[in-house]
């Protein structure tokens, strides 16, 4: 009995430990399972560089660093982000190669467009109507097949859950409704990259923006990138005052032509040309082996970049329109500190009141078209040893006459006009040779056209620097 007894016992306690046994296996298990935290959800920005489609817009993100820290923090956000594919069609769109090309200002702007800041938004609670965006402008958005904004852009990845919001993935880039009027058309070569922004702010502050997106007419723009703003000495752009825009829309009207038709390179006649500009004046076109130039100093560097509205060409020298007449830029040198022109003003002088000998006036007017081979006061010391004369009014004034119209030109012919041969002048032929830069009459020591000196545009024509006197 006692054995019995003790062996039930025994199994009894068995069972038990047994059973305390699993109960501890299982409650331990179960507490090692709830110790293992689930995988937290990555922020917008994380999330976006983990996926291989994304890396555009990651690209153009880290170029904005507070943007990088907004989408990687606390908050609430609703992103659409644009594929590889997306980014790759704007670029083709705006005519840019590289997100690199375009002004931060305008990128950042494009970004904020895609963020919207209230709430995370999934798709199933999307509604059509307008949704405010980080820039300030709203998104359109249609629910009623899919979801489509603004139009044509499609959500084709929806609800990729972030810690800090959610992402909708979509197939264009949206671009604002502030920005989406100067695409394709002749302002976005230039609005869109950032070699060209001296140009945008200065249309911006001329107010001129409307005007070169119209449609009125085809357009014809010659665009300085900000080196050519540099080049023509404009480091920095007017006062914005009334005075200041004046000057401002003065020079930026001189780069339009505006007609019934574009003006492509092909469309340029060789050799010299003149064309009407947006504001009423006129440049100075020279086509030849060389190129195009205008103005004589203004090259043509990248030609037909068709828009929607006109056709652009890329110019490497800003076309400031001329202020001075011929007379009053002689003036201008012979009162400097170092005088070049005091001879000849004082031989243009004694033909005052000349009549149709009168080239005083002629260099005086407002207007015309002369080119004027200015002889420096060396060289009229030289013609005055050659002559044996002490100055300008010991010389017959018929000879006079003759020598000075030896000089000039009616028409204008900048330097890339010229080419080596005969050139008439008001007094017969001069002979040019452009390969050693000299101009020689008809008898007399070949006068040097000073190669820094050239191409000095007056209201009336143009002047070009010679070391020496023309001789009939």
């Amino acid at each position: 009995m006692l054995t019995k007894s003790k062996n039930s016992i025994t199994s009894g306690f068995s069972s038990k430990v047994l059973a305390l046994i699993v109960i501890f296996s299982i409650v331990f298990t179960s507490c090692k399972d709830n110790d293992v935290a689930p995988t937290p959800e990555p922020a917008i920005v994380a999330l976006a560089q983990g996926n291989p489609e994304l890396t555009s817009l990651v690209t153009a993100l880290t170029k904005f660093p507070d943007l990088v820290s907004t989408l990687s923090g606390t908050g609430k956000y609703t992103v659409f982000a644009p594929t590889n594919a997306a980014f790759a069609n704007l670029l083709s769109a705006i005519g840019q190669t590289s997100l690199d090309d375009i002004p931060e200002s305008v990128l950042k702007s494009v970004l904020e467009y895609h963020v919207v800041t209230t709430d995370a938004v999934l798709s199933t609670q999307l509604k059509s109507g307008d949704v405010l965006t980080a820039s300030g402008e709203a998104i359109a958005v249609d629910v009623a097949s899919g979801v489509k904004l603004n139009g044509p852009v499609s959500v084709v990845t929806a609800d990729v859950m972030a810690s800090n919001g959610v992402v909708h993935v979509i197939d264009a880039v949206l671009v604002p409704p502030s920005i989406t009027p100067v695409v394709g058309t002749i302002v976005a070569p230039a609005y869109f990259n950032k070699n060209f922004s001296t140009l945008v702010s200065a249309v911006v502050q001329a107010d001129l923006l409307s005007a070169l997106l119209s449609k009125n007419n085809e357009l014809t723009l010659f665009a300085p990138s900000n080196a050519a703003f540099e080049a023509a000495g404009i480091t920095a752009l007017p006062a914005n005052t009334t005075e200041g825009n004046a000057v401002l829309t003065s020079i930026l009207a001189n780069h339009v032509i505006a007609g019934a038709n574009e003006i492509k390179a092909s469309d340029i006649a060789a050799g010299p040309s003149a064309a009407t500009t947006l504001g009423g004046g006129k440049i100075y076109l020279s086509k030849g082996a060389a190129g195009v130039f205008i103005n004589g100093t203004t090259k043509v560097s990248t030609t037909d970049i068709q828009g929607s509205n006109g056709i652009v060409h890329v110019i490497d020298r800003t076309i400031v329109p001329p202020t001075k007449t011929i007379a009053e830029i002689v003036v201008e040198n012979t009162t400097a500190s170092t005088p070049q022109f005091t001879q000849l003003l004082a031989a243009l002088a004694r033909t005052d009141g000349q009549g149709a000998n009168d080239l005083l006036a002629a260099v005086s007017a407002k207007t015309g078209e002369l080119t004027v081979f200015a002889p420096t006061d060396a060289a009229f010391e030289a013609l005055y040893a050659s002559l044996n004369v002490s100055g300008v009014d010991d010389i017959d004034l018929a000879t006079l006459i003759a020598v000075l119209k030896k000089h000039v030109v009616g028409a204008r012919r900048f330097s890339t006009d010229l080419s080596t041969g005969d050139v008439a002048t008001l007094n017969g032929n001069v002979s040019v040779n452009t390969s050693d830069l000299t101009v020689v009459g008809g008898s007399g020591t070949p006068a040097k056209l000073q190669s820094t000196l050239l191409n000095i545009h007056g209201t009336n024509g143009v002047i070009h620097v010679i070391d020496q006197v023309i001789l009939p």
